[in-house]
């Protein structure tokens, strides 16, 4: 991918382009709306994908743009494609490490650590490691060897504890800090030595990093945002000159598109999650016509329980938590299939909003490079692993010009 300021800011504005143009297109959830605004303009698609299996859905999931469907499918997706392409970042040799260091991190995290530190360069060698939002520390253990120094900062008390242990059993020099990452008091914790790195930090945790990291002026900055959505404003907040002059209005909802794609759950996963929103959308059809309004009724998370009970007490129960007129004389057979048949649909109509996740999930990422371009970085943007990995698999590596 182009490094260069010029280039970040038109592969910017081109992303910035294609998704307000097409917003008539990823913007509308089929899970809360029974008819798409965009069916009546494309039929033939529409008819196409709502006639599919929900087997065909989760076999495109991972890779819509591979799909043959009718027009205008196709142009989207080489349009999607051309923008999303992105190279890996290069890698170097990790220093071999005991296999003590990866036990307690569950196989894949230690595998996103791995790829996360093999993939950071810098001019200078770093001397003083910095895991934000850092758990039990293991991506700061990672990276700390031959005297280098390492802070780790954890909100949570107990993994502060647990990462203190387990630094101390290692054999690793590392200070371990509980630190509200977004309390007035965690600018006193970066200094310009440090090197700040986050794999997965959340929302505002990782924008938080990014703006003390770069008040600091600290030499350099590793971060692997996720959970774009994990926001406290209703909307996102652009951080660059270019996102801030944007005509793009991005919702949590919107926000929440490039984490759809999911990396490949046992069975077991898939059948729980696909009973709960099969039962959801039967819930769906069933709240329209108790209250003669044929609108989408958000309902609260319910406890896994649920799945257990018949689905008529299901449908019941979840009537009089929202209030709603009891059900009566339904055929509950019908409306059960009735579910799963929508979720079929749902899960296929899906597939052209999902030819927009890469899209937004790299308009993001721009943002926040361009963001730290403007503060004086030298910003490299790529891939530390495959997305088999993780999803959330874009690097943003920052230097001090």
């Amino acid at each position: 991918m182009p490094q260069h300021f010029d280039d970040l800011r038109s592969r910017f504005l081109a992303l910035d382009a294609f998704l307000l143009a097409h917003q008539h297109l990823w913007r509308p959830k089929p899970f809360t709306h029974r008819q798409l605004p965009w069916e009546a303009q494309h039929p033939e698609l529409s008819t196409w994908l709502r006639q599919r299996s929900l087997e065909q859905a989760e076999s495109a999931h991972n890779h819509p743009e591979q799909l043959a469907a009718p027009t205008p499918f196709a142009e989207i997706a080489r349009h999607s494609k051309a923008l999303s392409e992105i190279d890996a970042l290069p890698t170097h040799a990790l220093n071999a490490i005991s296999s003590r260091m990866s036990v307690d991190v569950p196989g894949r995290k230690w595998q996103q650590i791995e790829a996360f530190a093999s993939s950071l360069s810098f001019r200078s060698t770093p001397t003083h490691w910095l895991d934000w939002c850092s758990g039990k520390g293991h991506l700061g253990r990672r990276l700390a060897h031959d005297g280098q120094t390492l802070t780790c900062l954890e909100y949570d008390e107990q993994l502060v504890e647990a990462g203190t242990h387990l630094s101390a059993r290692l054999g690793i020099q590392a200070t371990h800090l509980r630190q509200d990452v977004m309390a007035d008091d965690a600018a006193l914790r970066l200094k310009l030595h440090h090197t700040p790195v986050a794999l997965h930090a959340c929302g505002d945790l990782h924008v938080r990093l990014m703006q003390l990291a770069s008040d600091a002026r600290c030499t350099h900055m590793a971060i692997a945002p996720c959970c774009y959505n994990r926001i406290a404003s209703d909307h996102y907040q652009a951080l660059s000159t270019e996102g801030q002059a944007s005509a793009l209005e991005l919702s949590l909802d919107d926000l929440g598109l490039p984490l759809s794609e999911t990396v490949t759950a046992g069975a077991r996963v898939r059948r729980h999650r696909d009973t709960s929103m099969a039962r959801r959308l039967a819930f769906d059809l069933l709240q329209r016509q108790l209250r003669g309004i044929d609108e989408y009724l958000p309902t609260p998370s319910l406890p896994s329980a649920w799945l257990d009970k018949p689905f008529a007490d299901y449908c019941r129960d979840l009537a009089d938590l929202k209030q709603l007129p009891a059900p009566v004389d339904q055929n509950w057979l019908m409306l059960e299939a009735a579910g799963w048949q929508r979720l079929a649909e749902v899960r296929n109509l899906e597939l052209v909003r999902n030819l927009f996740r890469r899209p937004l999930e790299l308009w993001l990422i721009l943002d926040r490079a361009l963001y730290l371009q403007q503060r004086d970085y030298h910003v490299r943007v790529g891939t530390f692993c495959d997305s088999h990995v993780t999803p959330r698999n874009l690097l943003i590596l920052a230097e001090r010009k």
